[in-house]
């Protein structure tokens, strides 16, 4: 990587931190202890690889194509560039800054994170066709880090919808990406994560929402050996509005690990939080989630619920929500449930001449489609139904 002094500094300083512990409450549950960082290596050059786009018949504003970090293509629709829309790499520099609850994983970004995605949307300007990000990493032992940054103004709208690939061969990829949303704008991102079984990702995902705004993000997550995203909204504003979403997957000896907080920092915001997940084999799934209420969020009304369904005996889901709320004038719930496939909707479909293997691929389907069809976008909804078939279609004989 460039030897500008800053990011020496920044790598002194990731050499310096320790890897976080299952001892903590943060990371409790996790397979964290058994990443070893000296066997990585991270990409101090552009790649010759490319990403593959399994949303080829999105129209679309912009693609995106981002290897091992790297900014490697961009095309932008000259119509929507010449409405304002800016799309292209980001200059790193050393105005980033750590997030709060900082890991060695967050130094290691600010070290060695090449030029990121730049996305930006001036006031008043609705983007009809989604902004599509293809985010692939190599494998092979190389730790990649990529950075995507979005702005959109006020009272202005746009969608984006990323995919996440690997190859095969192991490897870490560490994703972080910024979302700020301006008074009245709009903003969805919907990420699709279909990494190779054998690939470790450490993600981060910080939101600013300002009054009136609204924010949807979702994730359908199906890849990884171990897979971690944190995800923080802040609601800074009166009237913002928070919606996260999540379909996931585990089979084999996958880990997939969700942490959520939901900021609610001023009067009458709102977040609500579906993550639906099914775990089968040897696979664990992770979530911890919190409700924060700041003293200022009068009015707030704020849901979070998250589901799992058992596919096997040796499978399990961790399910931790939380709340702490500093004011009186709120409106909270929570709900969490962890159990095997509703033996009444089995009995229903059985007394009705539908085979065992049948009905619980019927259920396990069903059970999914609450979130997927939140997703706006059809292509988006038809591929994450494609690979919840493809999990089903391997059940009993998941890579591990």
């Amino acid at each position: 990587m460039p030897g500008a002094d800053w990011r020496q500094a920044w790598a002194a300083s990731a050499a310096e931190q320790a890897m976080p512990s299952t001892e903590s409450e943060e990371w409790r549950y996790s397979r964290v202890g058994e990443l070893d960082l000296e066997q990585l290596t991270p990409q101090n050059q552009p790649p010759t690889a490319s990403a593959t786009d399994p949303f080829d018949s999105i129209e679309r504003a912009a693609t995106v194509s981002v290897v091992n970090g790297w900014v490697t293509s961009v095309s932008l629709d000259e119509g929507w560039a010449a409405k304002g829309l800016q799309v292209g790499p980001s200059t790193t520099s050393a105005d980033r800054e750590l997030p709060v609850d900082p890991t060695v994983f967050d130094h290691l970004s600010l070290a060695f994170a090449p030029d990121g995605v730049s996305i930006q949307v001036p006031d008043g300007l609705l983007v009809e066709a989604p902004v599509v990000i293809l985010n692939h990493h190599t494998g092979g032992g190389v730790a990649s880090f990529s950075h995507v940054s979005v702005q959109v103004g006020a009272n202005a709208s746009l969608s984006i919808v990323e995919h996440q690939s690997s190859a095969s061969g192991g490897g870490l990829a560490v994703p972080v990406v910024d979302l700020a949303v301006a008074s009245a704008g709009r903003l969805e991102m919907v990420t699709v994560q279909d990494l190779a079984h054998d690939t470790w990702q450490l993600g981060r995902q910080h939101s600013t929402v300002a009054d009136q705004a609204n924010l949807s993000v979702g994730c359908a997550s199906f890849g990884g050996a171990y897979a971690r995203l944190r995800t923080d909204t802040n609601l800074t504003g009166r009237g913002a509005n928070g919606d996260l979403l999540a379909v996931y997957y585990a089979d084999g000896t996958q880990v997939h690990d969700f942490r959520t907080f939901q900021h609610h920092s001023a009067k009458d915001t709102t977040s609500d939080l579906l993550f639906k997940g099914a775990v089968d084999d040897q696979s664990n799934s992770i979530y911890t989630g919190l409700i924060h209420i700041h003293p200022d969020g009068a009015g707030s009304n704020a849901h979070q619920t998250n589901r799992n369904v058992k596919l096997s005996e040796d499978a399990w889901a961790w399910s931790v929500p939380n709340l702490e709320i500093e004011n009186n004038d709120v409106r909270c719930s929570h709900a969490s449930t962890v159990s095997p496939v509703d033996e009444d909707q089995q009995f229903y479909l059985h007394a009705r001449g539908v085979p065992p293997t049948v009905s619980d691929r019927l259920i396990v389907s069903g059970f999914f489609e609450e979130v997927i069809a939140r997703f706006s976008s059809v292509v988006v909804q038809d591929e994450v139904r494609r690979l919840v078939d493809a999990k089903l279609d391997r059940r009993g004989g998941a890579a591990s």
